[in-house]
């Protein structure tokens, strides 16, 4: 579903990647990991188009993803990708509906076919309770359930996580773990997580380590 061929992406005078081959099937729950400055999150926001390589080359399917204009990959990015991060960057003035309801909106939704399905996917987060609560009044682990709900909401290809867990206890950090292969399942979703944490890596389909730049 995904492969990358041949990435490379310098800073300056600073390599960060240096020839990176990856093909990533459709279904997988895969965890990308290494050392800090490894070049793990670097990957990721090139595999989700939010960073582009100075060589080589991401495909979607057949797509070339940085053969398309700006207008296109934005298009593409809010049509195939969903995006789940460390801070889960929540807007504190919106309700959790709400917030979920973004991505489908900015796609063409009408607003309110928008509040039904984020209503819905926060039910399968068994958030049905927290549709009105805005982020300040959820914990953590429910902040980052409501990330989840609006990754998903516009039925991506695919779901980028970098970190999810990061902020969270080992309890919940493995529950959030353990969402990602009951989504998977649920939904036929690929997952590709960037971690530092050996447990939770070693629980996925595949782990992928990142060292020096080349995996």
């Amino acid at each position: 579903m995904i492969k990358i061929t041949a990435i490379e992406k310098s800073y300056g005078n600073l390599k960060v990647l240096k020839g990176i081959d990856l093909e990533i099937p459709e279904g997988e729950v895969i965890a990308i990991c290494g050392a800090s400055g490894a070049g793990k999150s670097t990957l990721l926001h090139i595999i989700g188009t939010l960073d582009k390589p100075n060589k080589g080359e991401v495909f979607f399917d057949n797509t070339s993803v940085f053969a398309l204009n700006d207008q296109e990959l934005s298009l593409f990015r809010n049509q195939n990708i969903g995006f789940v991060f460390q801070f889960h960057h929540l807007l504190p003035e919106f309700t959790a509906v709400e917030n979920v309801a973004l991505p489908a909106m900015i796609a063409g939704e009408s607003k309110k076919n928008a509040i039904k399905k984020a209503q819905e996917m926060l039910q399968i987060m068994q958030l049905s309770e927290r549709f009105l609560h805005k982020p300040a009044q959820l914990s953590g682990g429910e902040q980052q359930r409501v990330a989840v709900a609006r990754a998903l909401i516009n039925n991506p290809k695919v779901v980028l996580a970098d970190e999810p867990s990061g902020n969270l206890d080992t309890e919940h950090a493995r529950n959030l773990h353990q969402l990602f292969f009951d989504l998977r399942d649920q939904f036929k979703k690929t997952f590709v997580i960037v971690t530092h944490n050996e447990e939770l890596a070693s629980l996925s389909d595949r782990k992928i380590i990142i060292r020096d730049g080349k995996i």
